[in-house]
């Protein structure tokens, strides 16, 4: 098994270390079943990410996390992504949902590798009813009960 992981700060003030964001990531990954992979996951500005967010999704404004995953010559070849997160902007959702900032960027790398595995949910309110949210959820609970502290 090898999960390979790539985390960067762009610069950018994380409240969780590189290590503790890539064991979230390579958590995920085991209970999807993966077993290789090559991720990378890079901390951007609010600027940044709406640049992306424009460039890649033709939508306007920063978001919190943006995920691409690559397609797979097979089943046998690692899955591959790129996952952005604006600290910035998870930290405004937070506070407005009342919860701790590492919980919110727990959540987001949960999210973005869900996405890069090929999970959807769709837009608006539903997506919070989706199998894939569910799911993150599920996730969320076990990663924050096993130490999202480091």
């Amino acid at each position: 098994m090898n999960l390979t992981v790539d985390v960067a700060s762009d610069g950018e003030r994380v409240p969780l270390s590189r290590s503790r964001i890539g064991s979230i990531a390579r958590s995920v990954l085991r209970a999807e079943r993966v077993r290789e992979a090559l991720i990378s996951i890079t901390f951007v500005g609010s600027g940044r990410i709406a640049s992306i967010n424009r460039a890649h999704l033709d939508h306007r404004g920063s978001t919190d996390v943006i995920s691409f995953g690559f397609s797979r010559p097979s089943r046998r070849d690692p899955v591959m992504g790129d996952i952005y997160i604006a600290p910035a902007v998870a930290r405004r959702n937070a506070i407005a949902a009342g919860i701790p900032i590492r919980e919110e960027l727990t959540r987001l790398v949960v999210h973005g590798v869900l996405h890069v595995l090929g999970h959807d949910h769709p837009d608006g309110d539903s997506r919070m009813r989706s199998a894939m949210w569910r799911r993150q959820e599920r996730l969320v609970a076990r990663l924050m009960a096993t130490g999202a502290r480091s």
